[in-house]
């Protein structure tokens, strides 16, 4: 092992210099010996600062630093230790390495207060840290909007103060009870609709019409149409509070919307044309067409479901996935299909008539279904089917299991999301609760600090010693009463 160099320390009231710089310095209880020439590798850091002024005298030196013990030469920084050890290995090693457990956020912040860029950073570190980035930037838009929807716009009219009302109460149901029993009516308008739809096809509860067809049930009928216009004005009355109607218009789930109603008016308009226009065979057949898209009203249930709301977007999430499985379903499909069609060539009663025709044999095949209606009679064509088999069940099972991992990953982010932005919210509500009360807690702190040190608080109340104290809390939106800001960053390089 290489034994340790004889060094003799400076002394601060003296002009003489040491051999070799030594540090002693405490970090949040553990004691660390740091030697200048390591420290030096990056002079515009705190160490580096520190190892450049270690001649200094203690007052000095209490301004990089929370406390200094001149008897013992030990410089103290109330800061996390573990975290000083990931910082110590720029100085060894050249990159920062996080180690597990630590907060990305966190530790980012004790690289602000050492003086160290991000840019020394591992690569995986950096994409974790991309990630906590990207979570907390989520965390604050919904903070904002929540502020947002609790403060208003108090230069905002009496007309558009009226539009937010209605908006927050056709689409935020957690703003008002009237906008929560809203949501509630409108979820059981679709699920009685869907009921509706379905019922009305049973063959017992159809009457048949003036054409001598089958129809719906003038009660279903009744149901049907006021479910129609509830959904009318739900949707009239969120158009007309919609900020951007442009946009309001191109939603996936407006577009929904206006699918689940539109059938109902174009089949009331060409029902009352006249006789001889619902006689054409093609305006029947139109009219049972749009009354088919009525299922397109079950897709309403996402607006009120998170549920299907994450279960959606963890599909868009997976659309790598989901290509990769239906390109692997393709060439199992096309491959199985030409062997089934080339090996039952030989048999007489063959079911396979051609490649084309196989491929439903191949799909309900490669995909555990088998109705039975198409099958091999060949020893090779059954082979062909065993293996095809097998290799449906692997081309399935191996994508599954990343669709799976995204929704469970988005589901929790999700929860994360709400649940910090609450917190949030709570803290800056406590936060501003403080400030009006004048903090007289802080004040009594301040001056037991200043009686401990003997009366000399300059070195405690620099800027550099309140940036050193770590916060319990990672601020996500700036504090614009008081204008506080981020600490900058000290880039360091390479002497």
């Amino acid at each position: 092992m290489r034994e340790l160099p004889r060094v003799r320390y400076a002394d601060c009231y003296s002009s003489e210099a040491s051999e070799e710089t030594v540090i002693a310095v405490n970090i949040g209880g553990v004691k660390h010996v740091l030697y200048g020439d390591t420290l030096n590798r990056y002079p515009e850091t705190r160490l580096g600062q520190l190892a450049n002024r270690a001649t200094d005298c203690p007052e000095d030196l209490s301004a990089l630093c929370d406390d200094y013990d001149s008897s013992k030469r030990e410089l103290y920084f109330d800061r996390d230790p573990g975290a000083f050890r990931c910082i110590m290995e720029l100085y060894y090693s050249g990159k920062i390495h996080m180690k597990r457990g630590i907060c990305p956020m966190c530790f980012m912040r004790e690289m602000d207060f050492w003086g160290i860029d991000a840019e020394y950073l591992d690569d995986c570190c950096t994409s974790s840290l991309n990630e906590v980035e990207t979570e907390l930037a989520e965390i604050a838009e919904k903070v904002k909007t929540i502020l947002d929807d609790m403060e208003g716009d108090a230069t905002a009219t009496r007309v558009q103060k009226c539009q937010v009302f209605m908006w927050k109460l056709m689409e935020k149901p957690e703003s008002y009870l009237a906008a929560r029993v809203i949501a509630i009516v409108s979820f059981v308008f679709i699920l009685l609709s869907s009921v509706v739809m379905c019922v009305g096809t049973i063959p017992e509860l159809q009457v048949k019409n003036a054409y001598g067809q089958l129809a719906e049930h003038p009660t279903l009928e009744c149901i049907e149409t006021a479910c129609i216009i509830w959904f009318t004005v739900e949707y009239v009355l969120r158009f007309i509070s919609s900020s951007n109607k442009v946009r309001f218009m191109f939603s996936f789930m407006n577009i929904v919307d206006f699918l689940a109603i539109m059938p109902f008016y174009v089949v009331l308009i060409l029902t009352h044309l006249g006789t001889a226009m619902m006689e054409l065979a093609n305006v029947q057949q139109a009219v049972q067409a749009l009354r088919i898209m009525r299922i397109a009203r079950i897709f309403k249930l996402a607006r009120h479901s998170s549920g299907i709301q994450t279960l959606t977007y963890a599909l868009k999430s997976s659309l790598k996935e989901l290509g990769m499985l239906l390109m692997y379903m393709g060439v199992g499909i096309f491959v199985f299909s030409a062997l089934g069609y080339t090996l039952e060539q030989s048999h007489p009663e063959t079911m396979f008539t051609s490649i084309p025709q196989s491929f439903w044999w191949a799909i309900i095949t490669m995909t555990t279904v088998g109705y039975g209606d198409i099958y091999p009679k060949t020893t090779l064509g059954r082979c062909n089917a065993a293996v095809s088999f097998l290799c449906g069940v692997i081309a399935i099972a191996l994508p599954i299991h990343p669709i799976i991992n995204n929704f469970v990953i988005f589901y929790s982010k999700q929860r994360v999301l709400e649940t910090a932005a609450k917190h949030e919210i709570e803290l800056m509500a406590l936060r501003s609760k403080e400030e009006e009360q004048g903090s007289p807690d802080h004040g009594k702190i301040a001056a037991q600090r200043t009686r401990a040190s003997g009366g000399n608080s300059s070195g405690w109340d620099s800027a550099a010693v309140n940036a050193s104290h770590s916060d319990t809390y990672i601020p996500l939106l700036e504090d614009t009463a008081t204008g506080s800001k981020r600490q900058p960053v000290h880039k360091c390089k390479d002497s």
